[in-house]
């Protein structure tokens, strides 16, 4: 009986395999459109969070020691330069200039005194020297508190707008006491922004130039969109580009300047720069045509039997619908057009060519 079981049972696994596998052979594959790799002239846009400062930005100190006792501004208001902003007491201040201005005047009647009778050679000329040295020390203690009154009143050192005001009457500030506000001149302002450095080198190395300078020269006016998604109604101009890449960030700075007659921007505001840039013989697909897998874009590549195999690919740009490839597929490479998430890596298919325009336009239709 046993051995009777160790015969038929490799014969009915046998039969089990062959049915299953006459079923797979059987079962006909599926039409799916595949596409073949272009490429074109693409023109494209991208975006970069930016912060606005204004063209000259000063921050305002406090020179001495003591109570604010006035406020002449208020945030917001358009200031020249010079204008008063704040005034510290001087109460003391004024004390010790009526005390040295005693002394300088006591020290002057020295002078005088002595002078008769060094011409007379009562007395040596030294003295009257040293008189004089103490004369002029007393005065410069004296200008020195003149000075510090003067630095009671803090104006404005540029024509702007103020920012602003951190310390109001009453409170004790000095010269290591933060700025007491800030004033901006914001007829233009500059927008501050980074990229990595892969989408410097895209783009910057098709703008016509022998030097960085140059090609900063010949870049297009860039676009300014507003906190709340709006378009600034003037364009900017990029201006500079840092020398050096971050090493901790590894980012490009950018400084593009925008005009601002009406005063829309202030020192402060956010927005997002957006770049236009253009590619010569980029290679394009469809971004529907693609899948990710860990983190990595894939695709399915059609093989000469026409079955699927997946293959990794190095993406840089996502313009529209189309996705510049940088890597991993070439010109006239045949990959599956749709249908990406229904297949399997070794199916074989009924390959139906089609155009990328054509995948486009029915990708549009489905989800219009």
């Amino acid at each position: 009986m046993n051995q009777f079981i160790k015969f038929i049972l490799p014969l009915m696994i046998f039969f089990s395999c062959g049915k299953k596998e006459q079923k797979m052979q059987t079962k006909a594959p599926k039409k799916y459109k595949v596409v073949a790799v272009e490429q074109r002239d693409i023109s494209y846009t991208k975006s970069y969070p930016t912060s606005i400062r204004g063209e000259v930005s000063s921050e305002v100190r406090a020179k001495i020691s003591g109570y604010i006792d006035a406020v002449y501004v208020d945030e917001g208001q358009e200031v020249k330069k010079g204008q008063k902003l704040f005034h510290i007491e001087t109460a003391s201040l004024s004390e010790e200039a009526q005390t040295a201005k005693a002394q300088v005047d006591a020290a002057q009647v020295e002078v005088e005194r002595l002078k008769p009778l060094v011409e007379k050679k009562v007395i040596s000329e030294i003295q009257l020297k040293t008189a004089e040295a103490k004369l002029a020390q007393t005065k410069s203690n004296l200008n020195t508190i003149y000075a510090q009154i003067g630095y009671a009143t803090i104006t404005s050192p540029v024509n702007g707008v103020v920012g602003s005001i951190n310390f109001r009457q009453g409170t004790l500030v000095g010269p290591s006491t933060p700025s007491l506000t800030e004033v901006s001149d914001i007829k233009n302002v500059f927008a501050y922004f980074s990229m990595n450095e892969k989408d410097f080198l895209a783009f910057t190395k098709n703008v016509k130039g022998n030097t960085m300078e140059d090609r900063i020269q010949n870049m297009e006016a860039v676009t300014l969109q507003l906190a709340d998604g709006s378009d600034y109604t003037h364009q900017g101009k990029i201006v500079t580009i840092s020398g050096s890449i971050d090493q901790n960030t590894g980012s490009v700075s950018f400084r593009a300047k925008f005009p601002n007659p009406e005063g829309i921007l202030r020192d402060g505001s956010s927005g997002r720069v957006i770049l236009k840039n253009e590619m010569e013989d980029a290679l394009v697909i469809p971004f529907q045509s693609t899948f990710e897998q860990q983190g990595q874009t894939l695709v399915y590549r059609v093989s000469e039997t026409d079955s699927l195999y997946t293959k990794k690919i190095e993406s840089s740009i996502k313009t529209g619908k189309l996705l510049v490839v940088e890597g991993g597929i070439k010109k006239g490479d045949q990959i599956l057009a749709e249908g990406v998430n229904i297949v399997r890596s070794g199916q074989k298919i009924i390959a139906d060519a089609t155009s990328v325009e054509d995948v486009l336009n029915t990708y549009s239709t489905q989800f219009r």
